[in-house]
């Protein structure tokens, strides 16, 4: 028989596993994450130059919808930020993707458990023996992170943690910028029933004088007609305007998280005017705006969650460590179970590799490979989508800007025409036509006023929703959403 190894010689053995295991953890498999570069272009094709974008954590808690200046807007998107469903399935995913991370976590510690238990048994082993078990054991096995695997899980954890919360951000984002559109929306509604009302008023105020200049005899009966008729199409376009509002009223409670039939806002009137205003697009957007877009830096984070994912399926490929210690007490009677004799304790390590698995590894690598390669043509055009939304918006409101200063002026003269052909039918010098033509002119001109203010508006909001949340948002130091 060959000789024991001496007592030291086999301590010495474990100490240079445990060594060697602390030394190769040190290693990480698979490729360390470097941030895809995107080709970007060195000024915006609307306005001033910006420097190359670097994604960066989303700031979601900017009151950005503030700087349109209406009380009752505020109100509404604090209430959103408190109720909205979709903001509250955000943050569960949230929370799910934060512990999905603490799991991947708990692979650098090792397991440990108690176990206990009591049989009777018959046994034929040296004779027919009929005898009684007690144990109580404690038992714990460690897998040293040899090839980095558990760390490139806790890198991917973390990255789908961080993703999540620049989705919660992006969620609250849209639920805001869906709150200050459909409101600026029902105002601009507002305004124009008001125009509406008004217009039916002049009309009916036109349509008393044709009926009086009929009865005098000298208007047309055709001309009582025509004015009756420009009367009801007036109020019937009115009216339509109320399902319009109906309906931005109804989407208003639900992003606040309210049934429709809960839910009113009053409307604006000549005592209580719409508060909004425009607010004024800065000369030039850094590209730092750019970088605080929740959906570029969700999908950044998923492109370094990929890559981590690559150091996983890696780390296969290479044999595992497993370190196992018990301990406990085993006795065929309770009384004489926590004796020295019935004490029993082992130690022990195997390591294991697979040495065949009909091509498992090598499909999973180029799985996960692919899966990275989709997330960065992913990231890459998420980027892109956000150059042309922010170029889109600011050429938008370039154009929308001259295009009203005109409309202004279109007004003014079109107002001026209806009261000059107006007094001339009451003078008897101009017919009724010419006074349904400048009564057209100007109620079309003064739709077309209001509705460009609402272009205005809602690519103003379609604006800081592209760059983010606003152009004063802080950058902020954690993607950890603010409960």
């Amino acid at each position: 028989m060959a000789p024991l190894l001496p007592v030291v010689s086999r301590t010495g053995f474990r100490l240079s596993v445990i060594v060697a295991a602390v030394l190769l953890a040190g290693c990480a498999a698979g490729p360390d994450y470097v941030r895809p570069a995107v080709e970007t272009p060195a000024a915006w094709k609307e306005t001033g130059a910006w420097k190359t974008a670097q994604p960066q954590p989303a700031d979601s808690q900017h009151p950005w919808w503030e700087a349109y200046g209406d009380s009752i807007l505020n109100t509404l998107v604090a209430q959103a930020n408190a109720a909205n469903q979709n903001i509250r399935q955000a943050e569960a995913q949230y929370r799910a993707a934060s512990a999905a991370a603490d799991a991947a976590r708990a692979g650098f510690f090792p397991t440990a458990g108690v176990s206990a238990g009591a049989g009777r048994a018959l046994t034929n082993s040296n004779g027919i023996r009929l005898g009684n078990n007690e144990n109580l054991g404690f038992a714990a096995s460690w897998q040293p992170d040899l090839w980095g695997s558990v760390r490139r899980s806790v890198e991917a954890g973390n990255a789908g943690a961080q993703a999540s919360a620049d989705d919660l951000a992006g969620a609250q984002l849209s639920i805001q910028a869906a709150v200050v559109q459909d409101y600026l929306q029902l105002r601009v509604t507002d305004q124009l029933r008001e125009l509406y009302a008004a217009t039916t008023l002049a009309y009916t105020r036109a349509l008393e004088l044709t009926q009086h200049q009929y009865e005098a005899g000298v208007a047309l009966r055709s001309d009582v007609a025509l004015a009756q008729s420009q009367l009801k199409t007036a109020q019937a376009q009115g009216t339509d305007l109320d399902a319009q509002r109906a309906q931005l009223e109804h989407a208003l409670a639900i992003l606040t998280g309210r049934p429709p039939a809960a839910f009113s806002l009053a409307p604006a009137t000549a005592e209580h005017p719409f508060e909004a205003r425009l607010p004024a697009s800065p000369p030039g957007l850094p590209s730092e705006l750019l970088e605080r877009r929740p959906d570029i830096a969700s999908a950044e984070r998923h492109v370094a969650q990929a890559n981590a994912n690559i150091g996983v399926a890696t780390a296969a490929y290479f044999p595992s460590l497993t370190l196992s210690a018990s301990g406990g007490f085993s006795a065929a009677q309770f009384g004489t179970l926590f004796n020295t004799p019935s004490r029993v304790w082992s130690l022990g390590a195997a390591l294991a590799q697979t040495l065949f698995d009909g091509g498992l590894r090598r499909a999973r690598t180029a799985q996960a490979v692919a899966t990275y390669d989709a997330s960065v043509a992913q990231y890459k055009q998420t980027v892109l989508n956000g150059f042309q939304q922010v170029e889109d918006n600011l050429s938008t409101l370039r154009v929308l800007d001259g295009e009203a200063r005109l409309q202004d002026e279109a007004v003014q003269a079109s107002q001026l025409a209806e009261r000059l052909a107006l007094a001339q039918y009451r003078a008897g010098s101009a017919n009724y036509l010419a006074v349904v033509t400048a009564q057209n002119l100007s109620l079309a001109n003064q739709r077309t006023a209001a509705q460009l203010l609402g272009r205005q508006l809602a690519a103003s909001v379609s604006l800081i929703t592209a760059t983010g949340g606003g152009w004063n948002a802080p950058t902020t130091e954690s993607r950890k959403p603010t409960p």
